[in-house]
């Protein structure tokens, strides 16, 4: 089902893969390990965490906070867009509308 946008979902799935990008170690989240992660070239992390993206979106749509590493990926529905907090305290905000 995934979270409710106004916004095209391309641009939308852009950001969010750029978010979870900015994720350390947003690996854990499909149970890989450091070594499998640092193997794969850039437009294969590209593909990972595109899919992540993807797979997040529609999770929020059913749960509204998603632990990714050492991330939370949020869906704030009073005000349109995905939260991402990154360790203690970088925010990143993909907008919905």
């Amino acid at each position: 089902m995934g979270v409710k946008h106004g916004r095209k979902y391309d641009e939308i799935l852009k950001d969010l893969t750029d978010a979870v990008g900015e994720i350390p170690d947003s690996y854990l989240f499909f149970e890989m390990e450091a070594a499998e992660w640092q193997e794969l070239g850039p437009e294969e992390k590209r593909e990972v965490h595109e899919a992540l993206a993807e797979d997040l979106f529609y999770g929020l749509g059913t749960e509204p906070v998603i632990e990714v590493g050492c991330g939370v990926v949020m869906y704030d529905k009073d005000h349109h867009r995905i939260n991402l907090l990154i360790g203690d305290e970088e925010l990143t905000v993909v907008p919905l509308i």
